[in-house]
Formats: C-alpha cells, structure tokens, sequence
C-alpha cells in the first residue's frame, strides 16, 4: 500500500485480548482519524471433530475470537463512526454457519453468531447511518483453511461446486470493498454467500 502511494500501518493485535483491541482501534485513530470502515476478518478454529469431543477451552478460544472478538471491535469504533456521519462494518461469517456441521461445529455456532452480529447491529446502529453486514465465504484457499482444501479433498470439493473451483482470497475481498462503497449504501443487516454455488449444488 505505502509503495503505491497510500498510506498504511501495521499493528499487532490478538482480537481474543480486549487490551490489544483497544490498542489497536487507539493507534489506528491516531494515526487515521475516525474509523469509516471496519472489517472483522480474524478468526481460529483449534479443532476438527464432533462437538461431543469438544473442551470448555477450545470452545471459549473460538467464541471469545470469533464473536467476542467483533462484538468489542464494532463498541469501540461505532460512537467516532457515529459523530463522523456514518460508515460501514463487515464481519467475515461462513457457509458452515448457514448449515450442520459434523466436523466444525463450534467454528459453525461461532460463524452463524456473526451472522447474527450484524443483524443486531444494523438494527441498532442504522439510525446513525453505519451500515453492518456479513460475507459467508464457501471454502477458500487461504492459511487458514490449508487443512480442507488441500489433496484430494479440496479437489473433489472444488468439482463439487458449480464454478468448478475453489475461491480465492480476491473473490471475498472484492464484496467486502463492494459492501464498505456507496454502491451498497442501501444494505445493511444481510449476509451474502460468496462460495462459488457451494450451497445450491445439485445434490444428486
């Protein structure tokens, strides 16, 4: 970004630690000014199995990340984003939110809660003209998801889907871009799929 002329900073920040969150929305108001837009992209998921294996502590780690996270993100940069005129907010859910899962049944709860994160907050939060939504993203090839998508698996999960593929990080970065735009200034509360027609595959 700083190569290209723009202007951008980096800070550390465990979303799970409300100090380092603080931090960061202080520095990058020092910096920046009042925050117009916020993406809550960090998540973790320690786990892979049924939830009847589950620990009390894998299952505070994905919460207090996945929704705690966001929840005190949007607190602390909504009043500034409210004095400024509005803005908008875009939380990172997912199509394992939207259904059952055998394998990433926490992760799910914690997603499907994000989705219901920006319903609340576009309610209460639209009067002062800051719009909140989610992107459910189908399975993309990042890091973090290294373990489903790659081999054998992620192949046939990529011939299982309609576009034929699996995505990549520029297909959800471009609807969140699309979302935080005056293109969307009319959407608030709605979550959109991103998962190359993952969802409405042909079963048979």
């Amino acid at each position: 970004i700083s190569a290209d002329g723009g202007k951008a900073i980096a800070v550390a920040c465990n979303v799970s630690d409300k100090v380092q969150v603080s931090n960061l929305v202080k520095e990058t108001q020092a910096q920046h000014g009042p925050v117009d837009i916020l993406v809550c992209n960090a998540a973790t998921n320690p786990v892979y199995g049924p939830m009847a294996d589950l620990d009390d502590g894998a299952v505070e780690k994905i919460f207090r990340t996945n929704v705690q996270g966001p929840t005190w993100l949007i607190n602390l940069v909504a009043p500034s984003m409210a004095e400024n005129g509005g803005g908008a907010i875009i939380l990172l859910s997912s199509i394992a939110g939207l259904t059952g899962s055998k394998n990433l049944g926490a992760y799910a709860v914690s997603k499907a809660a994000d989705a219901q994160l920006a319903r609340n907050y576009a309610v209460e939060l639209g009067p002062q003209n800051i719009r909140v939504n989610a992107i459910a993203p189908g399975l993309i090839r990042t890091d973090f998801a290294r373990s489903l998508w790659e081999g054998e698996d992620g192949k046939a999960f990529a011939e299982r889907t309609p576009l034929g593929r699996l995505g990549e990080p520029e297909d959800i970065a471009g609807v969140a871009s699309f979302l935080a735009s005056d293109a969307a200034k009319f959407i608030t509360g709605q979550v959109i799929v991103v998962d190359g027609g993952a969802l409405i595959a042909d079963p048979f």
